[in-house]
């Protein structure tokens, strides 16, 4: 696949959980298990951090990536996406002579991300344009309910009450983990949702988004759950 680069994209704001990309998680900061898992993969010529804060450069550098400059205040901004942060980044380097084919863009909380997992969306990037790791929803969407003005509850849709689940379309949604892409496709049309999107479908044991301190002790027990499974 030629060369390739991981994007950890940490800033340094966050106002539900204070610190959080450098927030210990089961004995450690938790950008140091992205970092590890991407440099234990031996998928990419670098593994950069891209930060405005420089506790979070410092955390970085000791666990191994590189922070080879500071990101602008533009990118980040509250209202700046991943893609604006990605295309800073990679931008930044093109300047300085260095250009990769592939990238993969790794949250830095994720300490469900492994070196296993990121060869294998490495491999499955060999047949796609982008790769998105996928988790299935628990419950049927289709038969969700909605609430209206007087709070009573009904089936969104309703001619699915008695469709068994079996018989209902599985959906899926996004890990918020890590993706891969090829960095010329990206380039061109600006984001990782390519036309070419490879699924990598994960178990709910090893997801959980982390927006608030009980997603955060959810999230340590699944982790300690998949690290005994490993032993």
């Amino acid at each position: 696949m030629g060369s390739s680069i991981a994007i950890i994209t940490a800033r340094g704001g966050s106002k539900r959980i204070p610190h959080k990309n450098i927030k210990e998680f089961c004995g450690k900061p938790i950008i140091t298990y992205s970092i590890e898992a991407a440099l234990q993969s031996g998928l990419f010529d670098e593994v950069m951090v891209s930060t405005d804060d420089i506790e979070i450069s410092r955390i970085a550098r000791e666990a191994g990536a590189q922070v080879p400059f500071m990101r602008s205040s533009e990118s980040a901004g509250d209202y700046a996406s991943t893609d604006d942060v990605l295309m800073e980044v990679l931008e930044t380097y093109r300047g300085q002579g260095r250009e990769f084919d592939t990238f993969c863009c790794l949250y830095p909380t994720a300490p469900f991300v492994t070196a296993e997992k990121l060869k294998r969306a490495m491999e499955l990037l060999e047949r796609a344009d982008s790769v998105m790791p996928v988790v299935k929803f628990s419950f049927p969407p289709q038969r969700c309910m909605v609430m209206n003005e007087a709070g009573e509850l009904h089936m969104k849709w309703p001619e699915h009450a008695k469709t068994r689940s079996q018989d209902l379309e599985p959906y899926y949604h996004d890990c918020g983990q890590f993706y891969f892409c090829k960095t010329d496709l990206f380039m061109k049309y600006k984001t990782t949702d390519l036309t070419h999107m490879a699924a990598m479908v994960v178990s709910e044991l090893e997801v959980q988004d982390i927006d608030n301190f009980e997603d955060w002790e959810i999230a340590e027990l699944k982790y300690q759950k998949m690290i005994s499974k490993r032993k």
